[in-house]
């Protein structure tokens, strides 16, 4: 016998093996799948060791290890998880007045420039006027005088009344423009093109600072976006708050309410995913990321491909740990797609691992 009839030979093995398995698994399963609990739950508090075969085990454990050196932000995820988070709606409730904040000059700061005209006298109009760290600008005749937290509007009025009580010149019409923004900002973190600080203009809002961003990177991005915001600034009642934006419905336009004007300080942070892992048999085992809001376990192995012919399919099992205890979660994957046990399909979390053994036959 050659070796290409050896192959042959070999590969046919291979098949008449495959579908003695498949009808044997399809048997087994007629026979005692129909009994007992479909999902059964399990605190494992000593490890996997004695649960899982120790090739399965190694794969978990190298998934655990590169989970944890990709570990995120620990000093923002410190502040998000320790600070009162709620939706765009909640927080208009309580801010109403966000809504009319498009009503709102912009109000001067250190560092910003300012372009004053004064259209009876040329000569004192001035370009390129920077407001100073302590909020004082100078102006011919006039001298330094106090801007800060004042619109525009305000200083030309101010400019106005100065010159007037020097009796330089009455009945002035004065222009006030920004024309550098310097003195708010706010830091764009995550899974977008040019992460960074920002300057803060007049009436930015959510979908401007995407725009000045370059953009979502969707290929590393979620379908979440959150503002760590600091309210009552520099006073005794200083707290931060977590507003958690619906992104894609944003996007979509279906939450135009999530469009929230920006605020000074504010840290806008688009997570990555997070990724659920599918090892063992199935077509193709690997990390997918949680981009739903909801992924069952039928969907995560459809996801994957399906099943092999030799894959256990009512020992599938979900690795998971809450609240610092792990759990095997062992589900007879049949007895839901086969037996009209739709509503037993277990939701997936991020960061499980589902485990497909090969079945014993």
């Amino acid at each position: 016998m050659n070796l290409f009839q050896q192959y042959s030979l070999m590969q046919k093995s291979n098949a008449l093996r495959y579908a003695i398995v498949a009808m044997l698994s399809l048997l087994l399963y007629a026979c005692v799948s129909q009994n007992g609990p479909v999902v059964t739950i399990k605190s494992i508090e000593t490890g996997l060791s004695s649960e899982i075969a120790p090739e399965y085990q190694k794969k978990i454990d190298e998934i655990k290890r590169n989970a944890a050196s990709q570990s995120k932000d620990s000093q923002l995820y410190q502040v998000i998880e320790s600070t009162h988070n709620m939706l765009v709606s909640d927080y208009l409730k309580l801010h109403p007045e966000t809504l009319n904040r498009d009503k709102v000059d912009y109000k001067v700061g250190g560092y910003d420039v300012l372009s004053i005209t004064v259209y009876e006298e040329a000569d004192l109009s001035r370009s390129h006027v920077r407001v100073a760290a302590d909020g004082y600008i100078s102006f011919p005749l006039i001298g330094r005088m106090k801007v800060d937290n004042l619109n525009t509007s305000e200083i030309e009025q101010l400019i106005t009344q100065k010159l007037m009580e020097g009796q330089f010149l009455f009945d002035a019409h004065v222009s006030v423009m920004v024309e550098e923004y310097r003195s708010k900002q706010y830091l764009v973190l995550g899974s977008v093109k040019a992460p960074g600080k920002y300057y803060l203009r007049e009436q930015e809002r959510f979908l401007d600072a995407i725009s000045r961003s370059k953009g979502i990177d969707f290929e590393q991005g979620g379908k979440q976006a959150m503002i760590v915001r600091t309210e009552n600034q520099n006073t005794e009642y200083e707290r931060k708050i977590v507003i958690r934006i619906d992104l894609e419905g944003l996007l979509n336009g279906s939450d135009q309410q999530s469009n929230i004007p920006l605020q000074d300080n504010d840290v806008l942070y688009f997570p990555k995913p997070e990724f659920f892992y599918i090892i063992g048999q199935v077509k193709n085992p690997g990390s997918y990321p949680y981009l739903q809001k909801k992924v069952t376990l039928v969907e995560a192995i459809s996801m994957a491909g399906g099943f092999t012919q030799i894959a256990a399919r009512n020992r599938t099992r979900i690795i998971r740990v809450e609240n610092g205890i792990e759990k095997i979660i062992e589900v007879k994957v049949d007895a839901i797609t086969n037996s009209g046990k739709k509503g037993q399909d277990v939701t997936v979390q991020p960061e499980d691992v589902i485990v497909v053994p090969e079945s014993f036959f």
